[in-house]
């Protein structure tokens, strides 16, 4: 057994094998890459991938959805957007606070509910003192005299707009916007998220 151990430790055809296999899966993360940064589309800093979920998408398409939004409806019935920056194109962090600023009736159009998250890096949520973990169609925001609404992603509390406060790690963090059933104007690209807005 001792020896079958040190001819396997030692066999360039083993070694050959564990080093094409390391190649191959860099190989497919790169193709996985390049293939879902070909149909990602980036409006604002915020980015969605509308083929994923589809009838007829080949695998490679299929392999790069599975990567960058595991178990992902159609875009039909959830539309996906996550950023990592904001308008300036640096990365959100905690250290700074930020504001959404959504005109007067311009809340994403649907038919059944939206939702804003951070999250970390990875993408899991970050414990914070108020439990908030989402803002959405179904939290009672503040709006501003002229209709519009302001969504304010800070680390600690924004005094006097606590209504429209949504937590943020202290380090770096994500946001994923998310909207079901989405209506007829995200459907056909004219509606836009607005940007990120780093304030302070």
């Amino acid at each position: 057994m001792a020896n079958a151990l040190a001819w396997f430790s030692q066999s360039g055809v083993v070694q050959g094998i564990i080093l094409g296999a390391v190649l191959a899966f860099l190989t497919a993360i790169l193709m996985m890459n390049a293939v879902g940064n070909a149909i990602t589309t980036t409006v604002n800093g915020w980015s969605a991938i509308r083929k994923c979920g589809q009838p007829g998408n080949g695998v490679l398409v299929r392999a790069a959805c599975a990567k960058a939004l595991p178990v992902v409806n159609v875009f039909e019935e959830a539309a996906y957007w996550t950023t990592t920056v904001d308008s300036s194109g640096k990365a959100l962090s905690g250290a700074h606070g930020y504001v959404m600023h959504f005109p007067a009736g311009k809340l994403p159009p649907h038919e059944a509910f939206w939702s804003l998250i951070p999250t970390d890096t990875v993408g899991y949520m970050v414990d914070n003192p108020t439990r908030r973990y989402s803002v959405g169609d179904r939290t009672p925001l503040a709006q501003n005299a002229d209709g519009s609404v302001d969504i304010h992603l800070q680390h600690q509390a924004p005094s006097g707009r606590e209504q429209n406060w949504l937590p943020i790690p202290s380090g770096k963090f994500k946001l994923m916007f998310r909207v079901y059933l989405p209506g007829a104007e995200i459907l056909d690209g004219t509606y836009q998220l607005p940007p990120v807005v780093r304030g302070q």
